[in-house]
């Protein structure tokens, strides 16, 4: 039976299928719209993407897109592994500005789903990373945003890759939570 365990900041899940081994190798329903729909989290599934990282240390994030094309995220990890980041930016939320950080693993087998509101980002910690998402809207270049990463002020405690880390050159200019105008807003 599917997991579903609720993180520090309500609506960030990590859900956790089950997965079944025997000498032939392993069999598991790693998604069913029933199991998210009992659990209380339907969404419609509009589309899936993939990203390979070739490099430990590569960095894609933060990231988010704006109403009316906002996405809600399910996402998980083919190959390798990731330090994967979820930050509440949603005005005048109790958690404005707080983080939620999980490895997930190809060995893990666990998945992160990541709400509306939210700024996602992960950093690959095993090399030629292969990350699935389930996304809930389709992508639009002039609603997309993103926040520095590292960002002092949101205090995220990445782990060391013990290499610089690879960023594009967008992700290397976002802006500091600081300055940021966030789109979305807490309906507590």
């Amino acid at each position: 039976m599917t997991r579903f365990v609720h993180q520090a900041i309500p609506g960030l899940v990590e859900i956790r299928p089950p997965k079944y081994s025997d000498r032939r190798g392993y069999f598991s329903e790693v998604f069913r719209q029933s199991d998210l729909e009992d659990a209380g989290l339907a969404v419609n599934w509009i589309q899936d993407n993939q990203s390979l990282s070739t490099a430990v240390g590569t960095v894609r994030g933060l990231h988010f897109q704006a109403p009316p094309v906002a996405q809600v995220k399910l996402v998980r990890v083919l190959r390798g592994a990731i330090y994967d980041v979820a930050v509440d930016i949603r005005k005048n939320s109790p958690t404005y500005g707080r983080w939620v950080g999980i490895e997930l693993s190809a060995e893990k087998w666990n998945q992160l789903l990541v709400p509306v509101g939210f700024a996602h980002c992960f950093m690959t910690i095993e090399p030629n990373t292969e990350v699935l998402y389930k996304i809930s809207a389709p992508y639009s270049k002039e609603h997309e945003g993103a926040i520095r990463w590292n960002d002092p002020a949101l205090g995220i405690d990445w782990p060391d890759p013990g290499v610089e880390p690879t960023l594009s050159d967008k992700d290397e200019v976002a802006p500091l939570l600081a300055d940021f105008d966030s789109p979305f807003t807490y309906e507590g």
